[in-house]
C-alpha cells in the first residue's frame, strides 16, 4: 500500500504544475491551438469587412486584353476580371459589386500585403519563393501558362541563341525577368535586357524596334500582339522557358477569406465538371437528385457556412458570371477575339490539368 500510495502522490505532484501553467497561458491571453472543426468560429475575418463595406476591391492589371482590360467606356473584361465578378456575385448576388484598382507588376504584392485590396487577380504566376516569402496565398491555377518571346517576323530568329548580342525586352518585377535570365545564363548567350515597370512601354520599346524581342507569357504575348499596329508582322516563337501557372492571391492570414476565395474558384471548375452552365443551373437546382450536384449547389449540406458565404454561393457564380469553360471561352477562346485553344487549361476528364476537390 505505502508504494502504491508513494506512487499517487507523485502522478498528481507533477501533473499539477501542468495544469497550473496551462491556466495561467490563458489568463495571458494566449490563445490554445484551434482544431479544424473552430474554423468556423473564426470571429474576425476580412470577408465580413468586404460585407459591410458592401463592395470588393479587386486588384488587376487593366492592360491584357483577354484577361483584364479597360475599354473605352470603362467597361473590365476578362478572365482575370471574371474571377472578382466571382467572388462579388458569390457575396453578393451581384458581380458589379467590385471596385477595379489597375496595378503594376512591381507594386501588387506590396498593395495586397498593405491592405488596399482584397484579392489580386493579376496574371501572377505561382512560385515557392511568393507563397513562402511575400505574405501572400495563393487561390487555385486559373490559368497554365509558358513563358515564350516575340519577334518581328522578318528578323530572322528562331531561337534563344539567335539573341547573341542583341537586346530583349522584358518587364521587371516579373518572374519573366528571372526566366530570362537563367535560360540564357544556361544556353551562355551574351544578351542586353531592357527592363521597364510598365507592360504597355515594355511593348511599345519593341514595336520601335529599339529591341530585337519581347518576353512574357504566351498568352500575354498573344494578347498584346492584337493591340500592336501591325499584328501580322509579329511572330510568338515555339520556345517553352518556364511554367507558368497564373493564380490570384490573398493576403496571408485570413483562413475564412482564403477558403471562401479558393472554393469560389474550385465551384466555378466543377460545374464546368459537372455540366452545369449559365442557361441551365436554375433548372438543375430545381430537378437534381444527384448528391454531388446538390452539395455544390448547396441543395444538401451547409458547406457554404464555413467560409462566411450563404449556401447557395455556387449558384450565384454560375448564373451571373458562369462556369470556368464560359469564362474560358468569351475572354481567351472561341467567342473571344484571342481564340486560344484551352490546351492544357480543359478539364482533368478531357486531358487538361484542371481539377476541383469534391464539394463535400
Amino acid at each position: 500500500m505505502r508504494k502504491w500510495g508513494f506512487l499517487l502522490l507523485t502522478s498528481v505532484l507533477f501533473v499539477a504544475p501542468l495544469a497550473s501553467c496551462r491556466d495561467r497561458s490563458a489568463q495571458v491571453g494566449q490563445t490554445p491551438a484551434t482544431t479544424a472543426g473552430d474554423k468556423t468560429q473564426q470571429t474576425s475575418s476580412l470577408i465580413d469587412k468586404i460585407v459591410s463595406r458592401g463592395k470588393l476591391i479587386c486588384g488587376i492589371s487593366g492592360e491584357l486584353p483577354g484577361f483584364s482590360f479597360v475599354d473605352e467606356k470603362g467597361k473590365y473584361s476578362g478572365l482575370d476580371v471574371d474571377v472578382c465578378r466571382a467572388v462579388a456575385a458569390a457575396i453578393f448576388d451581384d458581380p458589379e459589386k467590385v471596385e477595379y484598382r489597375k496595378l503594376n507588376a512591381k507594386d501588387r504584392f506590396t498593395v495586397l500585403q498593405a491592405g488596399e485590396i482584397d484579392i489580386l487577380s493579376r496574371n501572377t504566376t505561382y512560385t515557392a519563393s511568393r507563397d513562402s516569402t511575400t505574405g501572400l496565398e495563393f487561390a487555385p491555377v486559373i490559368f497554365y501558362d509558358s513563358q515564350s518571346i516575340m519577334v518581328k517576323k522578318d528578323s530572322g530568329i528562331k531561337s534563344l541563341k539567335d539573341f547573341a548580342g542583341k537586346s530583349i525586352c522584358v518587364q521587371t518585377g516579373t518572374s519573366t525577368e528571372q526566366n530570362l535570365s537563367d535560360q540564357m545564363r544556361k544556353l551562355g548567350v551574351k544578351y542586353t535586357p531592357v527592363v521597364f515597370e510598365d507592360v504597355n512601354a515594355t511593348f511599345a520599346t519593341y514595336q520601335e524596334g529599339r529591341c530585337q524581342g519581347v518576353t512574357a507569357d504566351r498568352s500575354q504575348l498573344v494578347s498584346k500582339r492584337t493591340t500592336l499596329p501591325t499584328p501580322e508582322n509579329n511572330v510568338v516563337l515555339p520556345i517553352v522557358m518556364s511554367k507558368e501557372p497564373l493564380a490570384p492571391a490573398v493576403k496571408s492570414g485570413d483562413p475564412k477569406w482564403s477558403d471562401a476565395v479558393r472554393w469560389i474558384i474550385f465551384a466555378a471548375i466543377e460545374a464546368e465538371d459537372l455540366g452545369i452552365n449559365s442557361t441551365n443551373v436554375d433548372q438543375i437546382v430545381a430537378s437534381t437528385t444527384d448528391p454531388s450536384v446538390k452539395r455544390l449547389l448547396g441543395k444538401e449540406g451547409d458547406l457554404g457556412k464555413g467560409f462566411g458565404l450563404p449556401n447557395d454561393f455556387a449558384v450565384r457564380v454560375v448564373k451571373k458570371v458562369g462556369n470556368y469553360g464560359e469564362m474560358y471561352d468569351r475572354n481567351l477562346g472561341p467567342k473571344s477575339t484571342l481564340k486560344l485553344d484551352r490546351g492544357q487549361n480543359k478539364l482533368w476528364k478531357d486531358g487538361g490539368l484542371l481539377y476541383s476537390p469534391p464539394f463535400r
